[in-house]
């Protein structure tokens, strides 16, 4: 799977990101923060539990349940 990566800035220097199916926007929910695009079509392996540069813990099964997977906020 391929997503687009965006960012935003939290506290300290420390960010959150957010991965999205590639081509697809920002889902509504999410698009009253100031997200900026990181990477476009990062490619995700279909077995990955985890994007470490991101800190974003099962990619795949987050997006299958939301349509996008988040920074968990216990890795800020």
């Amino acid at each position: 799977m391929r997503v687009d990566i965006y960012r935003r800035a939290e506290h300290d220097g420390i960010f959150s990101y957010l991965a999205v199916p590639e081509g697809k926007l920002i889902p509504e929910e999410v698009t009253n923060t100031d997200w900026q695009l990181e990477v476009r079509a990062s490619e995700v392996a279909d077995d990955a539990e985890i994007l470490p540069n991101y800190h974003i813990e099962q990619p795949h099964q987050q997006i299958a349940a939301k349509g996008y997977a988040i920074t968990g906020l216990k890795d800020m």
